[in-house]
């Protein structure tokens, strides 16, 4: 097993700080750098949260911890969760299927993305308000927020 240069060791702590799997950023290195071939046991000793990570570097370590909590903390960042990406997708589902059973369930789909069905937005009575509910009052159909008023 020879040495990594830094830059492909930071792209394994990367690869795996984002939850992908040691044989997946393995792929993903041998098919970045040609002339390596890494292999899932060798991406492995790079992410410090399994026990044969345990003696990764302070620099590291940082790193993965650096990179997990950017990208935990930007959903946006990933295509799926932008709606123009997801109805694209869609769109090219569509576009790519003669199954009418399917065509109806893509626009289904479709329509309830565009319809904020999966959001936790809830309209107010009062004009233009738009509240985030808190807690799980909301999923079993209390009107308010309050823990107050709620029980």
């Amino acid at each position: 097993m020879a040495a990594l240069r830094k830059e492909v060791k930071l792209f394994i702590v990367r690869s795996l700080a984002q939850f992908n799997t040691p044989e997946e950023t393995a792929r993903l290195v041998n098919e970045e750098y040609k002339n390596l071939n890494v292999s899932r046991q060798q991406c492995e000793r790079y992410d410090p949260t399994k026990r044969a990570g345990k003696d990764l570097s302070t620099e590291l370590k940082k790193e993965f911890e650096a990179t997990r909590k950017d990208f935990l903390g930007k959903p946006e960042n990933i295509p799926i969760a932008n709606l123009v990406v997801r109805l694209q997708r869609y769109e090219n589902m569509f576009q790519g299927t003669k199954n009418n059973a399917l065509r109806l369930k893509i626009q289904e789909q479709a329509a309830k993305d565009m319809g904020g069905q999966f959001t936790n937005k809830t309209e107010s009575s009062i004009k233009n308000e738009v509240s985030y509910p808190s807690g799980l009052g909301h999923f079993y159909g209390r009107k308010t927020s309050n823990p107050e008023s709620s029980t």
